[in-house]
């Protein structure tokens, strides 16, 4: 199992946008319901940072996300958006309640 945080910071005026590449994303996980994954999106009321929550839980460690077609649009172009780029940190889970539990 694999738990990870991202954040990154856009560019002013490319938020909205960002937001609806993320957006996509989401309903395409709905759409499909990919086993092995939980995934939450956050916009700081800042408006320009956004925070990504990763529990990928294959066998194989490996990320359903990396399939999906709208996460690969994400992804082309996330860097170009990005004043702050992201910064991604792999955790170990100490406790959770709702969130990550079955």
């Amino acid at each position: 199992m694999k738990r990870m945080i991202i954040q990154y910071k856009v560019k002013q005026g490319l938020a909205d946008e960002n937001q609806q590449y993320i957006e996509r994303v989401f309903a395409e996980l709905r759409a499909n319901s990919p086993a092995g994954i939980r995934y939450v999106s956050f916009r700081e009321r800042d408006g320009l940072t956004f925070v990504h929550l990763v529990s990928v839980e294959t066998e194989t460690g490996e990320n359903p996300l990396e399939q999906l077609p709208a996460f690969k649009a994400f992804q082309a172009t996330v860097r170009d958006r990005c004043e702050t780029q992201p910064v991604s940190i792999t955790m170990d889970a100490v406790g959770s309640y709702r969130v990550f539990d079955s």
